[in-house]
């Protein structure tokens, strides 16, 4: 199985990282995680996106707020699928990572998902990879299996509760 490249801008973004990477790991997806900073360390972001197919990845995952370029740089510089969290800063509640991540220009696509949301870009990750991998396709609907049937459980407690 391809594995899943993870860039963030800065250390500050690990507590979301580390929701992707629980996710992962729950998976049984092979992962490394790295801090590129699209302004500060743009020949080493571009080095790890243009080698990222050769190095036996097949999806990247990038982390960033605030102007959060490092997306669309990442996906500047590989074919692979690109997948930007835009992360909440201090300013504007992530809303301006939100708007720098997802209108990118035609031609270098980055598939964005919420604000801080670690946890479906791990999902959205393994998804793609699932495509070319039936045991991962099957952890998958086995999850959602799983998050359903907890749901359930709340909302049998709930109606206990209050619907008498």
């Amino acid at each position: 199985m391809k594995k899943i490249g993870i860039v963030m801008g800065s250390d500050s973004d690990m507590p979301i990282i580390q929701k992707c990477t629980d996710t992962l790991k729950s998976l049984g997806i092979e992962y490394t995680v790295h801090i590129f900073s699209a302004h500060r360390t743009p020949d080493e972001a571009r080095e790890f996106a243009r080698d990222a197919k050769k190095n036996g990845y097949g999806v990247l995952i990038a982390a960033a707020g605030m102007a959060a370029h490092l997306a669309g740089a990442i996906a500047a510089n590989t074919v692979l699928p690109v997948i930007g969290i835009p992360c909440k800063s201090a300013y504007l509640d992530g809303v301006d990572a939100l708007l720098s991540t997802v209108q990118m220009p035609s031609g270098i696509p980055v598939a964005t998902v919420a604000i801080n949301g670690g946890v479906n870009a791990a999902l959205l990750s393994a998804q793609i990879l699932a495509v070319e991998d039936e045991e991962l396709a099957k952890k998958l609907e086995a999850k959602r299996e799983a998050d359903k049937k907890a749901v359930l459980e709340k909302d049998k407690k709930i109606s206990a509760e209050f619907n008498n």
